[in-house]
């Protein structure tokens, strides 16, 4: 599958360290308005140090479904109950 984002695949993302250390769904997609950031997450409850800087490359090979977002505007976050849900996209 072929890098879907706008964003270049070296742009700086956010992650948790329970995806990348522990191999946790990613279940929660931000794409932030301020500075067009986006975090892909585990849903659980984060503390500061749970944060990872990764590449947005990093995060499609880490799991292809979050294709079906990549274009998600600025402002906005996607949500699923597991790896094998839809995503629910919807304003912040």
């Amino acid at each position: 599958m072929k890098y879907p984002f706008n964003d270049e695949p070296d742009t700086m993302a956010i992650t948790c360290c329970h995806i990348l250390q522990e191999k946790s769904d990613i279940l929660y997609v931000s794409h932030d308005e301020e500075d067009g950031m986006w975090q892909f997450l585990c849903g659980k409850l984060h503390i500061i140090s749970d944060a990872r800087i990764v590449s947005m490359y990093e995060m499609f090979a880490t799991d292809n479904s979050v294709a079906q977002i990549a274009n998600m505007p600025c402002g906005y976050v996607a949500e699923r109950v597991d790896k094998n849900s839809d995503w629910v996209i919807k304003k912040k």
